[in-house]
Parts: structure tokens; C-alpha cells; sequence
């Protein structure tokens, strides 16, 4: 689990803008460009190479977090 401090202060490196933390599936997203960014061993790797797109049911199953993430 990332450190709350560290997610008040993380953001997109493309938008610079909040990313929702997906705790369950460790990843964070970017509901604005559907970007995930994978978390390994509690450390994000936002490189926006090794970043992916999410996919239609991702994107569905995320967006219902918005008011919690």
C-alpha cells in the first residue's frame, strides 16, 4: 500500500494532475487519458513508457471511484 502522504503529492507525469489509486489491482490511473501505471513492491513506476491504457472494462469498473479515490 503506497503512504497516503505520497499520494496527496503524486500525479500524472503527462498532465500533471491527480491519479486515482487503485488499491485492489495495484495501479494508478489517470481517468482523464484512461493511462494505469503499474505499483510494484508499494512503489509507483509512473514512466509514461511503461505505462498502459486501461481497458473498456477497467475504465468502467474504475470510474465508479471517483468521489472515493
Amino acid at each position: 500500500m503506497i503512504d497516503r502522504h505520497l499520494l496527496d503529492i503524486l500525479v500524472d507525469p503527462e498532465d500533471h494532475q491527480e491519479l486515482w489509486y487503485v488499491l485492489d489491482e495495484q495501479v494508478l490511473y489517470n481517468p482523464r487519458s484512461l493511462r494505469k501505471y503499474d505499483v510494484r513492491d508499494n512503489i509507483p513506476i509512473l514512466l509514461v513508457d511503461e505505462s498502459s491504457t486501461a481497458t473498456s472494462e477497467e475504465q468502467q469498473r474504475w470510474s465508479s471511484m471517483g468521489d472515493s479515490a
